[in-house]
């Protein structure tokens, strides 16, 4: 578990907080940016899909590369490298103008985060003490979904009063305070192999606890759900409901104002509190959240709906964090973490790609329905399934 034992390095987390939320605001401008260039300039559906894919897929793709890379390389050359990288490709997608250039480009910054990350993830436990760490987890991510709620706004600002190019350089400059960032905190991951040259590294396999696997099993079907709601929303909303384009914005970003709400009252909950049946008992909240949600009249009744939604997202994110830290070793965080977020990735790309082909068949109400349903089935089914396991990963039970 490789919990500091002397006193939490609070500095740090604040810094990475702080980091954090500057470079997802960053990610989430350049994301909204491109969108609106790509409409902007006559392309289709196709080149914004692209995007988007480019976006996701290598956070799913990755994982054994980039968790073994968190794992064994020096996080603060990793973090200044990648981070150095990713600041000359956003530099250079502000002068991008063909779209499959920006595909490649949006791919390649995605490939960046899938390093850093987990890297950040598996820092995280040794700034702080076990009681802590639901704490300044709620601290980074509430950092996280701040930079994420402003992006949007910003970006639509941005480009009407200055064009593309210059929330794409801003983005650029939200790497290098990244950079900045790990070169003022203390705490620092070596890598198991660095650290101890005649321990043979450790072995992770999700399926070697019970517990984990069944957490992941269940995240992935609500995410999809999710995903597809990220779909099928706009159809509901605006064709089934009747509602405006503020009156969408409005309930698209009230998912996100629930998470922010949340998550630094939730970090502070008993660390014994957080299990993986806590876990399951937010998926089933969040998945009646939206059979709720379809069953509405009009659209400002998704207002509160999706807060209640955004809460146990939030719930959900500290949870997972304390979990997976807990129960595996430090030498695995990096891969623990990484594997987490290509479960989350990969079932969000999948509920994005067959909504579209089930709206040519389903009302949207429908579908949002199921979404829900499904979700819901899934957290109940899993239930039984989880038992109390030792904190270790059983196959590393016995090492020290």
């Amino acid at each position: 578990m490789s919990f500091t034992s002397a006193g939490s390095r609070w500095t740090d987390v604040y810094l990475v907080a702080t980091g954090r939320g500057v470079s997802v605001c960053g990610d989430f401008l350049a994301a909204t940016t491109l969108a609106l260039v790509l409409q902007q300039t006559g392309h289709g559906g196709l080149a914004v899909s692209g995007l988007l894919l480019a976006a996701a897929l290598p956070m799913a793709l990755l994982t054994p590369l980039t968790g073994r890379l968190a794992d064994r390389a020096d996080s603060r050359t990793l973090l200044v490298a990648v981070g150095l990288g990713q600041a000359a490709v956003c530099a250079t997608l502000a002068f991008a103008t063909h779209p499959a250039a920006i595909i490649a480009l949006v791919a390649l910054l995605a490939a960046g985060l899938a390093v850093t990350q987990p890297t950040l993830q598996a820092l995280l436990p040794q700034m702080v003490r076990r009681d802590d760490l639901a704490k300044a987890s709620g601290l980074v991510q509430t950092a996280s979904q701040a930079g994420a709620l402003v992006a949007p706004a910003l970006a639509g600002f941005l480009v009407g009063q200055t064009g593309s190019r210059v929330p794409l350089l801003i983005d650029a400059a939200s790497y290098l305070g990244l950079v900045v960032m790990a070169l003022l905190i203390r705490t620092r991951r070596c890598g198991a192999a660095a650290a101890d040259q005649a321990t043979e590294p450790v072995a992770f396999r999700l399926r070697s606890d019970r517990s984990l696997t069944v957490m992941a099993v269940a995240i992935a079907a609500v995410v999809a759900g999710v995903g597809a709601i990220n779909v099928l929303d706009v159809f509901f909303i605006r064709d089934t409901l009747g509602a405006s384009a503020t009156v969408y914005g409005l309930v698209a970003a009230s998912w996100m104002v629930g998470m922010v709400l949340v998550t630094p009252f939730f970090g502070r909950i008993p660390q014994r509190w957080i299990s993986v049946r806590l876990v399951l008992a937010v998926l089933a909240g969040a998945s009646l959240v939206v059979l709720a949600g379809s069953t509405v009249g009009a659209a400002g009744w998704l207002v509160p709906l999706w807060i209640l939604g955004g809460v146990c997202n939030g719930a959900l994110n500290v949870c997972m964090t304390v979990i997976v830290a807990g129960r595996v070793p430090a030498e695995a965080h990096g891969r623990a973490f990484a594997v987490i977020t290509a479960v989350v990735q990969g079932a969000g790309l999948f509920g994005f790609l067959v909504a579209g082909p089930l709206l040519e068949h389903f009302d949207p109400r429908v579908l949002v329905a199921g979404a829900g349903a499904a979700g819901l089935l899934a957290a109940l089914a899993c239930w039984p399934l989880v038992r109390q396991t030792p904190h270790f990963v059983r196959s590393m039970a016995s090492r020290p």
